[in-house]
């Protein structure tokens, strides 16, 4: 079910939504609760923090709307309610990788005394 839910909610934000603050946004997962009635939303967008914001407030505004959509489509008793939350995990990724690099680079100047 979280899959569908995502899916589809990708499907309805991406191609549907028509406000020019919503951009560069990836919906990464779902989480839906036990009795199905709350869905955690994990969205990633690339940016500053004020981007990410606007951008954060613009889906918020949305929100009745994307979930109204995604009950229709997905058919069930009650749609979940949907919260938004940034997930920052592509962007730890790739500070990590960063920080590694840097490293490396690093590693091949210094000298090795035995």
């Amino acid at each position: 079910m979280e899959e569908a839910l995502r899916r589809e909610l990708s499907s309805i934000i991406l191609y549907e939504l028509k406000d020019p603050r919503i951009k560069f946004i990836t919906l990464t997962r779902v989480e839906l609760s036990a009795d199905l009635r709350t869905a955690k939303v994990h969205i990633s967008i690339l940016g500053d923090e004020a981007l990410k914001r606007k951008t954060l407030r613009a889906i918020e505004h949305a929100r009745g709307h994307i979930q109204s959509v995604a009950g229709k489509r997905l058919g069930v008793r009650y749609t979940p309610v949907l919260t938004f939350c940034l997930d920052e995990t592509a962007e730890k990724g790739l500070y990590v990788s960063r920080l590694i690099e840097e490293i490396s680079k690093e590693g091949g100047e210094v000298e090795c005394q035995g």
